[in-house]
């Protein structure tokens, strides 16, 4: 919440009603920190039950999340939820039903899509400039010591199932025209681990399509001084390519033997959390499904349980039919 969700807010000034937090230290000298906050709930039934709030930014661990959306959907609030959306399918389409038939938004905080260089590489797809998209590539620089003693390190498959899942978003959205044959997924400890780190730093995703498509993640589990995460999408009619994160933030169009490199403005954090927000808000004036909804969320959560499938089964390669 501090790290990104109230730096976002205050930087674009969403009316953040209020705040709460079961651990009261979370949400210790809050308003001093953040004065966009206006007050500091007493309980999550004191938050639903306020008439000023529309939207509840739910940004808890997927094992309690099920519970929270659903008590806001009862309450008629609309409903921003942290990603991944769910543990599993089943509950992530009832939750889509529950909203659906009470009449809410329910959307998925898939900040990465509005990350600056994955941003433009996405209008440039919906525009056409590279024709029928046929491959997609990325590759990320993290070492993850930062999970190391933290809760993260107890997460299974945490870099598929809580990390990847945004190179897994943004790649079925640059993909969205086309259908998954097969997904597989490898997951490995790095030299660059200690003995006690405990969940896997490298990844690799391959997605196959039916059309002859492909994407590929890799996590290489190391950082480099100059770390940084490159991608391409290869299209019939041109290229883009890109970086993003750590500073080295680009994207460049190249067709027709020119390169065209585009201006950037903002970074994934911040401005990517204002950007799922933002989409949800005008969803709701408009009276339409945001493109971030919970039910468009359906399929990264399908594909990041699939790659997790396959990682336990030693790589093999998974038939999508055997996840839906």
């Amino acid at each position: 919440m501090k790290l990104a969700h109230l730096p976002a807010y205050t930087k674009y000034g969403v009316d953040v009603v209020g705040v709460f937090d079961p651990a009261s230290q979370a949400t210790e000298h809050i308003r001093e920190q953040f004065p966009v906050v206006g007050q500091v709930f007493a309980s999550l039934d004191e938050l639903l039950a306020d008439p000023r709030i529309d939207i509840v930014d739910i940004a808890t661990h997927p094992g309690v999340r099920r519970g929270l959306i659903a008590q806001a959907i009862d309450a008629g609030k609309h409903v921003l939820s942290q990603k991944p959306f769910a543990g599993d399918l089943e509950t992530a389409r009832a939750l889509v039903d529950h909203a659906e038939r009470k009449g809410v938004r329910l959307a998925v905080n898939q900040n990465g899509r509005w990350a600056p260089p994955w941003r433009v590489a996405t209008l440039l797809i919906e525009q056409g400039d590279i024709g029928e998209v046929c491959a997609v590539t990325h590759l990320f620089e993290h070492d993850f010591d930062w999970t190391v003693g933290t809760p993260y390190d107890e997460i299974e498959h945490f870099v598929l199932y809580d990390f990847a899942v945004h190179w897994i978003d943004i790649t079925r959205c640059w993909l969205a025209d086309k259908s998954v044959a097969t997904v597989r997924a490898r997951e490995y400890r790095t030299p660059a681990q200690a003995a006690g780190q405990k969940a896997p730093w490298g990844a690799l995703v391959v997605m196959d399509y039916t059309d002859g498509a492909s994407a590929v993640i890799r996590s290489l589990g190391v950082s480099t001084r100059r770390a940084g995460n490159p991608f391409w999408v290869h299209g019939t009619e041109g290229t883009i390519r890109g970086s993003i994160r750590k500073q080295t933030d680009f994207v460049e169009l190249e067709r027709d033997g020119t390169t065209l490199r585009y201006s950037l403005c903002g970074e994934w954090l911040p401005d990517g959390f204002a950007g799922t927000m933002a989409e949800l808000c005008r969803a709701i004036a408009e009276d339409r499904e945001p493109f971030n909804s919970a039910r468009h969320n359906l399929l990264t959560l399908e594909l990041t349980l699939a790659a997790c499938r396959s990682a336990e089964a030693g790589g093999r390669p998974v038939a999508f039919a055997e996840v839906t």
